[in-house]
């Protein structure tokens, strides 16, 4: 039975000083995480481009098995989607657009792909999400188009937030 006096008497605890330190306490450690997963990320980013433009130069024989597949975008389960935009982002050298985005993960990702039914926009939504997770950025290219590219570890961090239905314009 839940009476009046026993949810004030709930609500009085919750917010007891002990309750709400913990509360913060807790939503500092996850601000604290949450930013160390976009830095090494970020880094995954960095480490995936070096070893794509080694590969390139170098040859995939000289990269571990798993890391040859990871490259490939092959593995035992089938990639998520956000997982597979990351990865093309990652080991993209150029900005992408959402067309190219789309062409990218027909070709690396097609059964992925088949199970969308509005593709571009499950691209651009997936990237802008990106941008919000700080891990990629986006900006007009120079025909004005929106692209999005892999935040590097190189590259300051901005603070790319949608505004109005509008990412923040960074300049390269």
């Amino acid at each position: 039975m839940n009476t009046t006096e026993e949810r004030a008497t709930a609500m009085a605890t919750a917010t007891a000083p002990h309750v709400l330190e913990v509360i913060q306490s807790m939503q500092r450690e996850l601000a604290g995480l949450l930013q160390q997963r976009a830095e090494i990320m970020r880094r995954v980013g960095t480490i995936r481009q070096t070893l794509a433009g080694l590969a390139k130069l170098f040859g995939d024989s000289n990269l571990d098995d798993d890391l040859s597949a990871g490259r490939r975008g092959t593995g035992n389960r089938p990639a998520g989607f956000t997982r597979a935009c990351r990865l093309i982002l990652m080991d993209s050298r150029t900005p992408l657009g959402v067309r190219q985005g789309c062409d990218e993960l027909r070709r690396r990702f097609p059964e992925l792909a088949q199970r969308h039914k509005d593709l571009s926009a499950s691209v651009s939504t997936t990237f802008h999400r990106l941008v919000g997770y700080a891990e990629a950025r986006c900006f007009p290219d120079r025909q004005g188009t929106r692209v999005w590219q892999w935040i590097t570890e190189r590259e300051p961090v901005s603070q790319s937030t949608e505004r109005e239905g509008k990412p923040e314009q960074v300049s390269q």
